[in-house]
């Protein structure tokens, strides 16, 4: 386990009927209310880049150090599997969806590419599909990312992890576009019911995207959060819409102290707005797909 702590401040209401009819309508409304009972509701799911408005959990979600995450951030080996990555590409470029969003970035990376030096092409491709949305791939990648910590493996025949490839060099491009001397505040919108303990350690453990705006009304109100980031990246234009969201991306490892401080502007009307600080980083599978 790679740990480094730091310290920086900075009914509508229906006439009754009788009759006949009534009772048709009461035996469908029977029917109905029998079949919503059953069918499945997968509540767990916690993975999104900026959340839907239609996303409605039925209990709310616990911020945590979220121990299942696919948190590795290849301090000491980056070079390593930047050589050995390509050797899971085969296998993952199999899964249709990845295929296909890696396929339909080509378009944004060139463009990118031309524009900004900064980063390779993996790199930039790899936030093209993860910014673009498409088929809403960032929300099964990032649903890996949380919970396959016992399927991530050093070799591609015993790995059962499906997204190395996308992850390394997603987990690049952040640490090459952040600066550790600086950090940002930044905020995130949410539709989903978070809570969290007070001087509590938490983790995200997943891509989390965050943006210096207040105002993405469209992500939500439900639960918003104040974070302070020293891990994250400003992606600037390299993201797939460009500037317009100010997107600044966090990775799964950092560590967040939950804070208290005075009310928020910009985010009076959330229901709840959680003040998170930046106390470090915590990588539990560091260097795991090399060694």
């Amino acid at each position: 386990m790679f740990f480094i702590e730091q310290v920086k401040t900075s009914k509508v209401s229906l006439p009754p009927r009788t009759g006949t009819v009534m009772n048709s309508n009461m035996l469908l409304f029977a029917l109905l209310s029998l079949l919503c009972w059953v069918s499945p509701a997968d509540t767990g799911k916690i993975s999104f880049r900026f959340t839907s408005q239609h996303t409605k959990p039925i209990k709310p979600i616990r911020m945590s150090m979220v121990l299942e995450a696919v948190d590795d951030m290849y301090f000491g080996c980056n070079k390593t599997m930047a050589k050995t990555v390509n050797k899971y590409f085969e296998r993952e470029n199999e899964n249709e969806m990845f295929q296909t969003a890696w396929k339909t970035a080509e378009r944004c990376t060139n463009r990118k590419q031309k524009e900004n030096k900064a980063l390779g092409r993996h790199h930039i491709q790899a936030i093209c599909v993860y910014t673009s949305s498409y088929k809403d791939f960032y929300k099964s990648f990032n649903e890996h990312v949380r919970n396959d910590r016992s399927r991530y493996r050093p070799e591609p025949a015993q790995t059962s992890f499906p997204f190395h490839f996308m992850h390394f060099w997603l987990t690049s491009a952040i640490q090459i576009l952040s600066d550790n001397m600086n950090c940002h505040t930044t905020y995130r919108r949410t539709n989903l019911h978070f809570t969290a303990k007070l001087n509590h350690i938490v983790r995200f453990g997943f891509f989390a995207s965050s943006s210096f705006k207040t105002t993405l009304y469209r992500f939500g109100k439900k639960t918003c959060f104040e974070i302070k980031t020293c891990s994250g990246a400003f992606l600037g234009n390299y993201s797939y819409l460009g500037t317009e969201e100010e997107e600044v991306l966090i990775p799964p490892y950092e560590l967040f102290m939950v804070a208290k401080g005075p009310r928020v502007e910009g985010l009076s009307d959330c229901e709840v707005v959680i003040i998170l600080q930046s106390v470090g980083v915590q990588s539990n599978l560091n260097c795991k797909a090399v060694y």
